[in-house]
């Protein structure tokens, strides 16, 4: 399935007193790698919410493996777990610029009508960008 990698340095305002990464900076790391994961397909989340299409987050879970430090380099990867149908799913891996594998995460998100606030399958063109 489609994936994609961006890259992130770790800001001081990100860190702890000891320099460690706050744990729920983890949350906004997976949402870069979706964001990116998204543009590679030619969609922004503005586009789509402006088609009337919104994706709120329904799940997320990490498992935390080695602490991030301020300065780190880390790569979001950002892989499609399956044929997104009314939900879309998502792996992830961390790693640092050593190739040490920081965390791994999952999330779900779920398609939503702006106007109705039901939920909607995907997006045709959404599903177009991923060869379905």
């Amino acid at each position: 399935m489609k994936k994609s990698s961006t890259k992130t340095r770790i800001r001081y305002s990100e860190t702890d007193q000891m320099g460690v990464v706050y744990h729920g900076n983890y949350a906004q790391f997976f949402e870069m790698g979706r964001t990116e994961w998204m543009r590679s397909l030619g969609v922004t989340y503005k586009s789509m919410e402006d088609s009337g299409t919104m994706l709120p987050v329904i799940s997320l879970s990490c498992k935390f493996i080695k602490s991030a430090l301020y300065d780190d380099e880390l790569t979001i990867t950002t892989m499609l777990k399956k044929k997104p149908m009314v939900k879309i799913e998502f792996d992830y891996e961390i790693i640092n610029q050593k190739g040490e594998l920081i965390c791994t995460g999952n999330s779900v998100l779920a398609f939503m009508n702006s106007k109705t606030m039901k939920p909607t399958r995907c997006p045709s063109y959404l599903l177009e960008g991923l060869g379905f």
